[in-house]
């Protein structure tokens, strides 16, 4: 019989790749908009600078949902029980209802496609998430 803690390593490494495609996709969205930050309103000069600028100015508060669920999933990797699969498919979905561009939308969906539309990077993050989010199931 499998030990509990082999019955979560699945589910562990799930939910540590959707992790890590979401994390490198706000690094593009981060860089995207730290380029066009500099480009039409001024040069940032330092990664305190740019910190206090993505936590507080308007300019990048759309990336927090983001973070914010970058967030709850490393909680939940930390957290003293193990994540069941239902923590994962829950935080599946939410990534895939998060990533969808919309020209017509608000916040972050709105902004998401924008950064695709003027930055290519962007368009390539989105579709190694995208194929990596069809391959959680």
């Amino acid at each position: 019989m499998a030990s509990t803690d082999s019955l979560h390593d699945p589910i562990q490494q799930r939910l540590t790749d959707l992790r890590n495609a979401l994390l490198s996709l706000h690094k593009t969205l981060l860089e995207s908009e730290r380029a066009f930050y500099e480009r039409d309103i001024a040069r940032i000069r330092s990664s305190s600078e740019l910190l206090k600028l993505v936590l507080y100015d308007p300019w990048f508060a759309w990336l927090h949902e983001l973070s914010e669920l970058v967030v709850m999933i490393d909680e939940t990797l930390d957290a003293k029980e193990p994540p069941s699969g239902m923590d994962a498919d829950r935080f599946v979905a939410q990534a895939r209802e998060l990533i969808v561009p919309n020209e017509n939308g608000r916040g972050f969906e709105k902004r998401y496609f924008e950064a695709m539309q003027r930055d290519p990077d962007v368009v390539l993050a989105h579709g190694r998430t995208r194929k990596l989010l069809e391959g959680l199931g």
